[in-house]
Order: structure tokens, then C-alpha cells, then sequence
């Protein structure tokens, strides 16, 4: 019954080894996707940014040809009207 006793242990050290290896990968398995996976959510992310610049680009451009108004100076008006409020109080 001892030699049954001490080779229980041995045995039972092995299962664990080979279940926390297994574990581990597991996990890198996991964790290889999901970086994968972020990595090209952040691609995407990028490609989107750079579509929006051009497309904001495009609209500036079109904004300059027909000779619209910039947003700086449709708030000069705005800073007139304070002044008349300030001289009326």
C-alpha cells in the first residue's frame, strides 16, 4: 500500500502539470485572438479617421469655392452684440 501511496502523488503532480499547461494554452490561445482582433478594430478605427479628414477636407474645400462664410466670422457678430449689452447695463 505504500509504494501505491508514493506513486499516487507522482501521478496526481503530473495530472496537475499537464491540466495547468493545458490551462495556460488555452489562455494564449485566447489572448492571441482577442489581440488579433483588437489590432484590427484599431486598423479599422484608422482607416475610418483618415476617411473622415478627407471627407471634412473635401467639405472645406467646398466651403472655400462657394465663397461661405468661415465659422470665425460668423461669431464677430456675436461679439458686437455683447458689447451693446455691456453698454446698456
Amino acid at each position: 500500500m505504500d509504494g501505491h501511496d508514493s506513486e499516487d502523488p507522482k501521478q496526481s503532480t503530473a495530472d496537475m502539470s499537464a491540466f495547468v499547461q493545458n490551462l495556460l494554452q488555452q489562455m494564449q490561445s485566447r489572448f492571441q485572438t482577442m489581440s488579433d482582433s483588437i489590432v484590427t478594430k484599431i486598423d479599422e478605427m484608422g482607416s475610418r479617421i483618415n476617411e473622415l479628414e478627407s471627407s471634412i477636407n473635401e467639405l472645406k474645400t467646398e466651403m472655400g469655392m462657394e465663397g461661405s462664410p468661415s465659422p470665425m466670422q460668423q461669431s464677430k457678430p456675436a461679439a458686437d452684440e455683447v458689447k451693446q449689452d455691456e453698454g446698456s447695463a
